[in-house]
């Protein structure tokens, strides 16, 4: 599984939530950043609403990309491990 964070400098709404991501421990995921500064299509889709958060699955020949609705920055990382495992 993959999570991807869109993201941009300084955001500390997106270095927050990045820094939780990090510390999730139960769960096995590969995370990309993406920072929306350096393509223009993610910049129109999403500057005003960072941090967005993916989770990306493959299931035999079909990949699936599902926005997870961004968490309270004051949940925790159980919490937030616990919103990404409804996604899995």
């Amino acid at each position: 599984m993959r999570l991807i964070l869109y993201s941009k400098s300084g955001c500390h709404l997106c270095e927050g939530l990045q820094e939780k991501l990090e510390k999730v421990e139960n769960i096995d995921f590969d995370l990309e950043i993406r920072d929306i500064t350096t393509d223009d299509n993610w910049l129109q889709l999403y500057q005003y609403e960072v941090p967005v958060l993916y989770v990306t699955n493959r299931t035999d020949a079909e990949k699936t990309e599902e926005m997870i609705p961004r968490p309270s920055p004051r949940a925790t990382v159980q919490q937030l491990e616990q919103i990404i495992r409804r996604y899995l």
